[in-house]
């Protein structure tokens, strides 16, 4: 549904959100859940036990026909080919002309004939226009962007919950597995945005409320959390957020993303303008920058160095684990790792150094 005064789409689970009294903002043009109990509360939750996000605001596709596989395969960044069926992949759609990024995205593997894919919520139109537009006949495109919801159960204890359920848990990071659940399918996925072994749960939108009613119910000390905390979470990790540290402006070469480009493919959107980059070596990176003092980046923030503009801060936020304020930020070429820069934080000069994220550990494994 869409609410007559701010027009934003809702979840499924929005009644549920409203009952356990969060503060909801918009996300993709989805009024989600920013946070309930408070973030660094919930982001903590997640770090030490167990939380619950509602990320249903995700986009939802399938690709279908002869060849689904391939014709991806042709236009996405990732070696999809490779890819066996139950397995995922992380990868990029890149503008054909300029080989900035359109989306990043997730490409879930059922079989050569069909694909799952879960873009960002603001950019599922124009991807999948994208791909309708060079599909092969026989290979359709589909919206699912309504017909399901998500809950991303993260956490070191996250199996206790899926145990809980009855739901299978323990398969590889990547892998997904379909199973049944009080009468409903349910597609259990070893994949996450937090750095925290976990697991998302795509069902219908008709389950999604009895599900996520059971999530919580299922072990003592499971969080609800918002996207305050997860964004936080991802932060530490130096995972990116398409619209701030990925964009049509920026390329894969230039956000150390290349790990998730096929170079030797023969084809897809963007590869020659890309080859040509990685060749000449981009004018800009994306790094990390953790706080030697006080401040705390946030998007759009100046940096110096030796009192002249180097770049901008994409993505910044207060680390609750490492209690200092942490960022990503597009920098010259020749800004180097453990260099020391400058941002300007509300007029007031702060210190940082450049380094190579994650900021904590991973143990999405």
């Amino acid at each position: 549904m869409t609410d007559p005064v701010t027009d934003l789409l809702r979840s499924p689970l929005h009644d549920r959100h409203v009952a356990l009294g969060a503060r909801t903002g918009d996300f993709g043009g989805w009024e989600m859940p920013i946070q309930y109990a408070g973030v660094v509360e919930e982001h903590t939750a997640v770090r030490e036990g167990v939380g619950v996000f509602d990320v249903s605001h995700l986009g939802k596709a399938d690709v279908r026909g002869p060849g689904a596989v391939a014709f991806l395969d042709r236009c996405l960044t990732g070696a999809l080919g490779g890819v066996p069926a139950g397995r995922a992949q992380y990868t990029l759609a890149c503008d054909d002309a300029s080989g900035g990024v359109v989306d990043d995205l997730i490409a879930y593997v059922r079989s050569d004939e069909e694909v799952f894919l879960v873009p960002n919520a603001a950019n599922t139109a124009g991807l999948l226009a994208r791909l309708r537009a060079a599909a092969p006949a026989g290979v359709d495109v589909v919206d699912r962007h309504r017909d399901f919801a998500v809950l991303a159960v993260q956490g070191p204890r996250a199996d206790e919950v899926l145990t809980a359920l009855g739901l299978p848990h323990g398969h590889g990071y990547m892998s997904f597995q379909d199973a049944g659940w009080s009468g409903a399918a349910v597609t259990v996925c070893r994949t996450g945005y937090t750095g925290e072994r976990g697991y998302e749960l795509v069902t219908p939108v008709e389950a999604a409320a009895a599900l996520w009613d059971a999530v919580l119910a299922s072990v003592e000390g499971v969080r609800p959390c918002g996207l305050g905390a997860r964004d936080t979470l991802r932060t530490e990790m130096g995972y990116p957020l398409h619209g701030q540290d990925l964009t049509l402006g920026t390329t894969p070469v230039q956000a150390g993303a290349s790990w998730a480009v096929g170079w030797d493919k023969p084809a897809f959107w963007g590869r020659e303008v890309l080859l040509a980059e990685r060749a000449a070596g981009p004018g800009r990176r994306l790094r990390g920058l953790a706080a030697l003092d006080r401040g705390i980046p946030r998007p759009g923030m100046a940096v110096t160095r030796d009192g002249a503009e180097v770049g901008s801060v994409t993505s910044g936020t207060f680390s609750p684990t490492l209690k200092q304020g942490i960022g990503l930020a597009l920098l010259d070429a020749a800004v180097g790792l453990d260099d020391e820069v400058a941002v300007d934080v509300r007029g007031r000069t702060s210190r940082f150094r450049v380094v190579k994220p994650p900021f904590v550990p991973s143990h999405v494994r």
